[in-house]
């Protein structure tokens, strides 16, 4: 059986782009500079990022090695070992995290409805309640989250090149336009400046071990480090790219977009007198209130919300693509049996993380309802229990040469092979330290 592989280098980064850039960069990168100090935070990311490039590196060292796979890539690089266990976890996470993104993913597709009919309006006596109303209710998220999952899987069923990448191709490029339009109506708000001042003056002061270990599992989140995606998409480059280049560009692209996206939103919030610290619900509770009261604040309110689907779209599909490579590989189905199948397990998660903000939100564990419950265990547990197996994996398993012959294409690349070194030492042995104060943190935090 001929292996799938993207079709073009533009198509592969924009795809690899379109996984990073999601609903991290919308939705929780503004509300975690929001809770964490503003500048200071966005300067203690960029940071964590430069960290991060050595562990994302690591992840598609391991995919284009092995051609294969999340599950394949251990089993094939790992004969005879038990490293396929790190392969089923990095194949689970990324259907957990699918789960309860598609319901997130409806939320904003009904947002989307909702601008299109110009409901963000002052006049609206539902707005303040339109996201409570919305999440605690029963048919209509669950429409909307299946909507959403249906969406992804017509594009996942029509393969790498012709689905992800041709997606990838036109909406990465529409996703920039669109949110770098809301950043200049933003940035054009009468006392937008001091939202400016406040997202990129640092005030050192409020740094501290808190705020990094966030910057650093934000980076982690945002980049798609330990999901199986990069490990899966990595498997679909030709043996001739420069993993260095794809992942510097995916990195810096991920950044920029955040940092857009955050002009975007917090200039508006200062305007109108929006505590930043409003926390997760600062994108479906705060920003329609803000749009009832911009100037043009419909157009803008239609805007952002599609900005918000095509960046939950693009996330979406990689995540969708990690159990179908699977399916389609290991257990030899075809790709639209194996996308109905990841479409079943997925829609019956996301079905029951929808109805616990309802009639399931008596259902607890451990003080937490069902998407929560997703939510924790696969940002807090899995992703880093994956992280740290990936560059584990990568820095010990993996023989030193053919992780530098995969780095340096063969020897062929010449600046690879000097900064090589370093790569390999901040792999081996900081990467490991800095995953675990992570997994500590998360708990003691």
């Amino acid at each position: 059986m001929n292996r799938e592989k993207f079709g073009s280098r533009f198509g592969a980064l924009m795809a690899m782009v379109g996984s990073a850039v999601g609903l991290g960069n919308m939705w929780r990168f503004p509300y975690m500079v929001g809770t964490n100090g503003g500048g200071a935070f966005v300067l203690v990311y960029l940071l964590c990022m430069l960290l991060c490039l050595p562990i994302f590196l690591s992840e598609i060292i391991a995919g284009r090695r092995s051609k294969a796979n999340a599950f394949g890539a251990y089993v094939r690089l790992a004969p005879g070992t038990h490293w396929g266990l790190a392969g089923i976890i990095a194949v689970i996470t990324p259907m957990i995290i699918l789960s309860y993104y598609s319901v997130v993913g409806g939320w904003s597709l009904d947002y989307l409805l909702k601008a299109l009919s110009f409901e963000f309006n002052s006049t609206n006596p539902e707005l303040g309640s339109m996201f409570k109303d919305l999440s605690i209710s029963t048919w209509r998220p669950l429409i909307m989250h299946s909507a959403f999952l249906l969406l992804t899987s017509l594009i996942i069923v029509s393969g790498v090149s012709k689905g992800i990448e041709g997606f990838s191709k036109v909406m990465m490029p529409t996703l920039f336009l669109l949110v770098t339009l809301m950043a200049v109506r933003s940035a054009t708000l009468p006392g937008a400046s001091e939202g400016f001042r406040w997202l990129f003056t640092p005030d050192f002061g409020k740094v501290n071990v808190t705020m990094v270990l966030s910057a650093l599992g934000q980076a982690f989140f945002s980049l798609s480090i330990g999901f199986g995606i990069m490990m899966t998409y990595a498997s679909y480059l030709d043996s001739d790219a420069n993993l260095f280049h794809f992942s510097t560009r995916t990195t810096i692209m991920d950044l920029v977009f955040s940092l857009i996206a955050s002009c975007a939103i917090m200039p508006a919030v200062f305007v109108f007198g929006v505590d930043p610290t409003s926390g997760p619900g600062l994108v479906y509770e705060t920003l329609p209130f803000i749009f009832s009261k911009m100037p043009l604040g419909n157009v803008v309110a239609i805007i952002f919300f599609l900005t918000l689907l095509v960046a939950a779209l693009t996330s979406s599909i990689s995540l969708y693509e990690v159990g179908v490579a699977y399916l389609v590989e290991e257990k030899k189905v075809s790709r639209k049996l194996a996308t109905a199948i990841v479409f079943a397990l997925t829609w019956t998660g996301g079905v029951f993380c929808s109805l616990s903000f309802g009639p399931l939100s008596d259902a607890t564990l451990f003080g937490l309802n069902i998407f929560s419950l997703f939510d924790y265990g696969s940002s807090n547990v899995l992703i880093v229990m994956g992280s740290l197996c990936l560059v584990i994996f990568v820095g010990w398993q993996m023989k030193k040469g053919d992780v530098k012959e995969e780095f340096t294409n063969g020897g062929t690349l010449a600046a690879n092979g000097r900064i090589f070194n370093i790569l390999y030492f901040v792999i081996r042995w900081i990467a490991p330290v800095a995953i675990l104060l992570i997994f500590i943190s998360n708990f003691l935090g």
